[in-house]
């Protein structure tokens, strides 16, 4: 799911491209799309674009007449600029919203149709849909502390809470842990004030990072790499390769169709945390620390290689 970096970039593309230019019509390829039925989508038509904004992981869109246009990227939700007069692509095209300047292409991989666009009316109207999160860079460290730990919850379950902190989602909090060297199972009421720091920190500084990198990445042309998993990620994606700071196998948690990504040695003090599936299916075999997976996983190539030199040596099993 597009995030705070990846919505951020868009909305500075969109900026230089169609801020003042007029939304001549809006064409539906999906009518799952469209979850607002007043105003109308035809309301609008030939409305000059007043400024763009981030509303958490939503991309607003202001136009004249005191009408916004807000996008919900999901999961798969893309967005394309094209030549004006550009037609939404075969099966994943779901919109084009053509401007003044050219056109929007709006796609959304998969078969699930999770995006969604509202017109609505006024600023009441756009903070109904508002989940009220803080936004960290409008933040001290006493706010953000005090938004994490309103509720005790796991650092990872309030990164992510829209209703909590605002833009942040399963990848970029993987990073933001990391960074932060803080376990992602920790409760927000077991931090110290110098872990709340130290998140505090990280989470602003992860953010601005990759800010940079994906519109550098970008050089000024329309953003077209967004994805959840990016090269130079420390931990999120990256199960099984090696920690960029320690060297250690980066861990995972995984859970429905998520996982949570991260290091044991930099995060956990060397211990792993329980996979919901296997360790109930292991129950007291789940290993509980790296040097314990490791001497599992040497015990498991000793007893293939025994097998394959039995095997060779012709005692295998008669049938």
């Amino acid at each position: 799911m597009p995030e705070l970096p990846d919505v951020a970039v868009y909305i500075e593309a969109l900026e230089a491209r169609i801020a003042g230019a007029t939304l001549e019509r809006v064409r539906l390829a999906s009518p799952f799309l469209l979850r607002s039925v007043d105003p109308p989508i035809t309301a609008a038509a030939n409305r000059r674009v007043t400024g763009l904004r981030r509303l958490g992981k939503r991309i607003v869109i202001g136009l004249d007449g005191d009408l916004f246009l807000m996008l919900h990227l999901m999961i798969a939700g893309r967005l394309h600029w094209k030549a004006a007069g550009a037609k939404p692509p075969g099966k994943i095209g779901l919109a084009a919203f053509d401007f003044s300047s050219g056109t929007l292409v709006l796609t959304e991989a998969g078969t699930k149709r999770r995006a969604a666009l509202y017109l609505v009316r006024g600023e009441a109207g756009l903070r109904e849909h508002d989940p009220g999160g803080l936004e960290v860079f409008d933040a001290d460290l006493p706010a953000f502390r005090a938004a994490l730990t309103r509720e005790n919850h796991t650092l990872k379950r309030a990164l992510t809470d829209p209703g909590i902190l605002s833009g942040i989602g399963n990848a970029y909090s993987d990073e933001i842990l990391h960074r932060a060297k803080l376990s992602p199972v920790k409760q927000t009421r077991q931090l110290s004030e110098e872990d709340a720091a130290r998140l505090f920190d990280a989470t602003r500084a992860t953010l601005l990072d990759w800010c940079d990198r994906i519109r550098a990445e970008a050089a000024g042309e329309f953003p077209e790499g967004v994805t959840a998993f990016r090269e130079g990620m420390a931990v999120h994606g990256r199960y099984g390769k090696p920690c960029p700071a320690c060297g250690s196998p980066v861990q995972r948690i995984a859970y429905a169709d998520n996982e949570t990504n991260y290091c044991a040695v930099c995060q956990t003090g060397g211990r792993l945390l329980a996979d919901r599936a296997l360790s109930r299916l292991l129950k007291q075999d789940w290993p509980r620390t790296l040097e314990e997976l490791e001497d599992r996983l040497q015990a498991g190539r000793r007893g293939v290689s025994a097998r394959s030199t039995s095997a060779s040596e012709g005692d295998g099993p008669s049938l």
